[in-house]
C-alpha cells in the first residue's frame, strides 16, 4: 500500500532551502518512484500564493495523481480550534493547527514538516494526540522528512 503523507508548506518551501533541501528532494524522489503519495490541502495552496516563484510551481511539476486533495471542513476548523483552547499552542499558531487537523480528519499515514517549532515539536505532538484521544480521533503520526526516508544499510 502507498503510504499517504500529508506536507504543509514548509515541505515545499524546504525544497529550495540549503538547510532542508536533500532530504526534502529525496522525499519528493520517493514521490516519483510513487512509494508514497503526497496529501495536499487547500490551505497548502493558498499558503503558497505568497511564496517565491519557484516554490509556488514546484508541485506544478508533478502529475495530479501524485497527489490527494483535501479541503477544510467545519470539523477541521473545529478541531484546529481545540487544540488552541487546549493551549497546545497559542492563537497565533492557528495555520499550523490547521494543517494537524486537516492530516487528522483525512487519516493519513504521516504529517511531513520542517515547522520544528508548533509541529514536528514531542510535547506538542502529545498534546495534539491528547486532544485528538479526547474528541476520539486517530493519532497523528508527525516527522521530518528526514524520517521517511529509506536509508540503505
Amino acid at each position: 500500500m502507498i503510504q499517504r503523507i500529508y506536507i504543509d508548506t514548509s515541505i515545499v518551501g524546504g525544497y529550495f532551502d540549503d538547510e532542508f533541501s536533500v532530504a526534502t528532494i529525496a522525499l519528493f524522489k520517493r514521490l516519483e518512484k510513487k512509494e508514497i503519495i503526497f496529501v495536499i490541502s487547500d490551505l497548502l495552496e493558498l499558503e503558497l500564493t505568497d511564496a517565491p516563484q519557484n516554490v509556488r510551481d514546484l508541485l506544478y511539476n508533478y502529475s495530479d495523481d501524485k497527489f490527494e486533495r483535501v479541503k477544510i471542513t467545519a470539523a477541521v476548523i473545529d478541531l484546529a480550534n481545540s487544540y488552541i483552547v487546549e493551549n497546545v499552542v497559542g492563537k497565533s499558531s492557528l495555520e499550523d493547527c490547521r494543517h494537524i487537523a486537516l492530516a487528522t480528519i483525512n487519516k493519513v499515514d504521516v504529517l511531513a514538516s520542517w515547522n520544528f517549532k508548533h509541529i514536528v515539536n514531542l510535547d506538542k505532538i502529545k498534546g495534539y494526540n491528547s486532544v485528538n484521544y479526547k474528541l476520539v480521533y486517530q493519532m497523528v503520526e508527525i516527522r521530518s522528512p528526514k524520517d521517511l526516508l529509506h536509508y540503505e544499510d
